[in-house]
């Protein structure tokens, strides 16, 4: 019996009257409000008309078989609206169900999935923590909004990493930010400043590779007028200016073993002196640290203070590099065409599909910071779309793409392909043709071949070809197939 109530509103969409009733008494009488709909289109009007008034349905439960519009089909459509994820977690319930059924649900973005005929407990376990879900997805949209959307990603990594934010927002722990230059650390670490109680307080960012080892106390704790030559007033340190708030000490492993000292004991008693100062200051500050280099590696090398290290790294947190999270290059070029657009006067410019597929596998070294660049230098170079040709070469070529001198052997239709295949039985490999190219001709040649026996629909090529629709569409984006060429 489980007695937690459950604060939250539930659609239950089944074409069974007596489902709908059975589902509605157990979730109410634990505290849920519960709406019905007895198809998938009536769900998605109740869907609509509730995000529409603010008071949006937190958790979906639906059938899988329905007259119409299917369970599947309407977690299909959510995918949809909700951009390749549900905008609300959603409870699947099958009578009958396959593991074929089961494999697409969760594909497609299901919670959970519920076999007929249903358990109490289970069914309230199942809405519970699903409402769970559902609250901290609001966190997280919470939160994005706050930071203005500067994190932009919905890739499994960045979801598991923005959850982690919001959990430690909340605390006074300190946070260790690691990952590769260009990752975007500063973000993260801006996220924690908003997700806390100190989101109305300072924000103090301390770039400790940019200030000489002679000057960076000077900088952190301020000095005493006459404290040294130069010092011809009383100057107050970024520790003192973050007060109430956070500060952020990026790239800490360059700081000196001597500044490290005096961190410690800030970190430690809560209070800093400042150069040439006589007496100790109170401050409260939230310490943030990042860093692109091996903190344990320069501990071991006696680069870095251990007991410091330790005082940092009370809860880690990583941010992944861009080509870890491959889901979100889409999203990041054409949110950095908009912005290079808006900043240099000009009219957003569309991304052409095959100049997509080569941003989309190139490896990105640089991470975000190199994106960003390339995608405002193809902005501002560009005509009214940008296409494979605006591509830096750089980025062509590590990406795997063919250059035009690399192309000039790989045809372009099916009878350049039989032109190419005769010399292939003579003299065994095509002069001045790569594997990787030839390749590409022949699958070329080939679905053009069968897009032109189907009249060019994608859907029935498809079929014929043996491939979902969806992945014939990627193969032509990354080929280079469109309609009209030979």
């Amino acid at each position: 019996m489980v007695s937690t109530a459950l604060a939250g509103k539930i659609l239950v969409l089944d074409d069974e009257r007596n489902i709908r009733r059975t589902l509605r008494m157990v979730l109410e009488g634990e505290g849920a409000t519960v709406l019905d709909a007895e198809s998938a289109e009536a769900a998605l009007d109740t869907l609509r008309e509730h995000e529409a008034c603010g008071a949006p349905v937190e958790v979906l439960v639906a059938d899988v078989k329905l007259p119409g519009m299917s369970g599947l089909q309407l977690l299909e459509r959510l995918r949809e609206i909700g951009a390749g994820r549900p905008p609300l977690p959603v409870i699947l319930i099958s009578g009958h169900a396959t593991v074929s059924e089961a494999v697409k649900a969760t594909r497609l973005g299901a919670f959970d999935f519920f076999e007929k005929p249903l358990e109490r407990d289970r069914v309230v376990i199942g809405v519970r923590n699903a409402l769970r879900q559902y609250e901290a997805d609001a966190e997280l949209r919470s939160l994005r909004a706050r930071i203005r959307g500067e994190i932009i990603g919905e890739s499994k990594p960045m979801r598991a990493l923005l959850k982690k934010v919001t959990k430690v927002g909340k605390t006074k722990a300190r946070v260790l930010i690691q990952g590769e230059s260009g990752t975007g650390k500063e973000l993260v670490a801006r996220a924690v400043h908003e997700a806390s109680d100190r989101a109305g307080k300072a924000f103090v960012k301390v770039n400790c590779a940019a200030i000489p080892s002679e000057l960076i106390e000077s900088e952190l704790f301020g000095h005493e007028r006459g404290a040294f030559t130069g010092a011809t007033g009383l100057k107050r340190g970024l520790f003192e200016v973050a007060n109430a708030g956070t500060i952020f000490l990026d790239e800490i492993g360059d700081m000196d073993l001597s500044a490290q000292a005096k961190v410690l004991r800030v970190l430690q008693s809560g209070e800093l002196m400042r150069v040439g100062g006589e007496r100790p200051i109170k401050v409260d500050v939230r310490v943030l640290a990042a860093t692109h280099r091996n903190l344990k590696e320069l501990v071991a090398a006696g680069e870095f203070r251990e007991d410091l290290y330790f005082r940092l790294n009370v809860v880690p947190l990583t941010v992944p590099p861009l080509r870890a999270r491959g889901d979100d290059v889409g999203l990041l070029c054409r949110h950095y065409v908009d912005i290079a657009c808006r900043e240099n006067g000009m009219s957003t410019k569309p991304l052409s599909p095959e100049a997509m597929a080569v941003l989309t596998r190139y490896a990105w070294p640089g991470n975000v910071r190199e994106l960003r660049n390339v995608m405002e230098r193809m902005a501002i170079l560009s005509d009214s779309q940008i296409g494979v040709e605006d591509v830096p070469e750089d980025v062509l070529s590590a990406s795997g793409c063919a250059t035009d001198a690399d192309q000039q052997d790989v045809p372009a239709s099916t009878s350049e392909l039989v032109a190419l295949l005769g010399p292939l039985g003579q003299d065994g490999i095509p002069e001045g043709m790569s594997l990787k190219s030839f390749r590409e001709a022949v699958e070329r040649a080939f679905i053009r071949q069968r897009l032109n026996d189907y009249g060019w629909n994608v859907s029935r090529t498809a079929e014929a070809l043996g491939v979902e629709r969806t992945h014939l569409h990627k193969k032509m984006k990354v080929l280079g197939i469109t309609r009209g060429q030979s």
